[in-house]
């Protein structure tokens, strides 16, 4: 390994506190993140199965106030989903754009 600060174009190795960290240690740590943001949307959608089948007497809501969603529990379970889906995944996106750049 070359003296002094390593440079961003070694592929196989980054650097965390002067110890060599394998480059698939970053791949598996996007793997996790990614994992739980599918678990976070998939309880999302389920929270709204739940509320659909609990709650009686809900109003339709709107999805990002143009498409109509009835109050069913496939329906909120849709709506949930894929509201969670695009709010993380808009931050996720973000985040994975920042971290590539810095």
């Amino acid at each position: 390994m070359r003296e002094g600060k390593p440079h961003r174009s070694d592929a196989t190795t980054l650097t965390v506190n002067d110890t060599a960290v394998p480059e698939a240690t970053k791949v598996a740590g996007n793997r996790v993140i990614l994992t739980i943001y599918a678990a976070l949307v998939g309880l999302a959608g389920l929270f709204g199965f739940l509320i659909g089948i609990f709650l009686e007497d809900l109003e339709p809501v709107a999805m990002f106030g143009v498409i109509p969603v009835p109050p069913t529990p496939v329906g909120l379970a849709v709506y949930g989903a894929i509201t969670i889906a695009v709010v993380l995944g808009v931050f996720l996106g973000l985040v994975m754009v920042v971290s590539r750049r810095a």
